[in-house]
């Protein structure tokens, strides 16, 4: 059920990169009581956009879906897929596991998909890769995502990227960017201070030491 428009673009942008950011438009990832974000097609369009991968002339895109819902829904479909894709595989990283080959194979397609609708544009920097304004650009939302997934495969660090162990069953997926890669949580401010008064909790009830015993 969709969450509405509203509440996809307040979500926190908390994993580092793109495609970790999407992976955790539904959550907490662990727990019996996630909450999916990505409702209808608006709610995919408003999250790129949200993200800052969606310049501001390409709301069109909710017209063009509106006309063609059909589309728009099989979009919708392909970027749940993406994401749940994502995660597996970013997840089995973190865990030292391999992934899943098709997991990885579909990543690849989605990156060559993507590029097959990019192109070379002249901009006041210089030259920069910019998207087609083709036939399909419904599936515009999809395609900095799947770039983001492939580049970080390819390119990234894989041994800076964790998941939140939130007692909650957060289970965010982030990329540690700090010098020594000491993140542990997806947010200090959320996981991170809940379970640091947890843990005083717990000690006052054991009669042990204070944080700082």
């Amino acid at each position: 059920m969709s969450t509405g428009v509203a509440e996809v673009g307040t979500l926190r942008l908390l994993g580092g990169r793109l495609c970790l950011d999407f992976a955790i438009t539904v959550g907490p990832r662990h727990s019996d009581h996630r909450r999916e974000y990505l409702g209808s097609y608006r709610d995919l369009v408003e999250w790129v956009r949200h993200a800052g991968m969606l310049e501001e002339d390409e709301g069109r895109l909710l017209g063009e879906a509106a006309l063609r819902l059909a589309e728009a829904t099989a979009t919708l479909e392909l970027a749940v897929m993406l994401r749940e894709t994502t995660y597996r595989v970013f997840h089995a990283i973190v865990y030292d596991e391999r992934p899943e080959p098709r997991d990885v194979q579909a990543i690849g397609e989605a990156h060559v998909g993507a590029m097959n609708h990019s192109r070379l544009a002249s901009t006041p920097e210089g030259f920069a890769w910019a998207w087609a304004k083709d036939g399909v650009a419904h599936r515009r939302p999809i395609w900095p995502v799947a770039l983001s997934a492939a580049e970080l495969l390819m390119l990234g660090d894989l041994g800076r990227v964790e998941e939140c162990p939130g007692s909650d069953g957060c289970g965010w997926l982030f990329f540690a960017s700090s010098k020594n890669a000491r993140r542990r949580w997806c947010s200090m401010e959320f996981c991170g201070s809940r379970d640091k008064m947890r843990r005083l909790y717990a000690r006052k009830r054991t009669g042990g030491p204070g944080p700082g015993g």
